[in-house]
């Protein structure tokens, strides 16, 4: 925890399907951090509640937000958009609750630019090969091949936005990279920053993933 007792943010993006998600409840439910919980317009998957995986809702009403400048970032993805209360992270972490993201890059830069008074950790996850993610995709799309082939696609983009991250890390094993995250964000707490990662490493691997 920062020394002026306010919390920390860390954000967590990756390509879709490379399991950020998954590795956000793992971090918010076995240390001190609370989960951001997005607006978006897109239709509730099966078994999301709304309110607790997303707050959904309507075009009209998100636009509203955006005419009021209620959110501390937000981005259109795949047709849909997504964002996140302004206050609410505010009023969170000025109580010393440290809140963790699940957004993209389009989301991190703009809080990035907006230059908080908050201690803020940028983490990029990489799906282990290719071949990987188009399985999880078609696994999480109930083997919609089309539609995995959209995001496989967009994938080829986002990608390339690993540079802008205080950490990188592939997802080849869950437990591992959690691990990675972990000591990495506990470090820069305490103000002992290990060492983050190899960006010779991830730059080969990140070009495997775009042959």
């Amino acid at each position: 925890m920062p020394e002026n007792h306010e919390g920390t943010i860390v954000i967590l993006s990756s390509p879709s399907g490379a399991g950020k998600t998954s590795l956000v409840k793992e971090i918010s439910s076995n240390n001190n951090f609370s989960i951001s919980i997005s607006h978006t317009t897109r239709k509730p998957r099966k078994n999301e509640i709304n309110g607790v995986h997303y707050f959904f809702v309507t075009n009209d009403e998100f636009q509203k937000l955006i005419d009021e400048k209620k959110f501390l970032e937000y981005a259109k993805v795949f047709q849909n958009y997504y964002g996140s209360l302004e206050d609410v992270i505010y009023e969170k972490l000025d109580k010393g609750e440290n809140i963790i993201f699940d957004i993209d890059w389009q989301g991190t830069e703009q809080i990035k630019r907006k230059k908080l008074r908050y201690k803020i950790i940028t983490i990029f996850i990489l799906p282990p090969s290719r071949e990987e993610l188009f399985k999880r995709l078609l696994n999480r799309d109930l083997n919609d091949e089309k539609n995995a082939m959209k995001r496989m696609k967009q994938f080829d983009q986002d990608v390339m936005h690993w540079k802008n991250y205080d950490l990188v890390v592939i997802n080849d094993n869950f437990e591992q990279c959690y691990k990675k995250i972990i000591n990495f964000v506990n470090s820069i707490e305490k103000n002992k920053i290990i060492e983050n990662f190899d960006k010779n490493l991830i730059s080969k691997h990140v070009s495997s993933l775009l042959q």
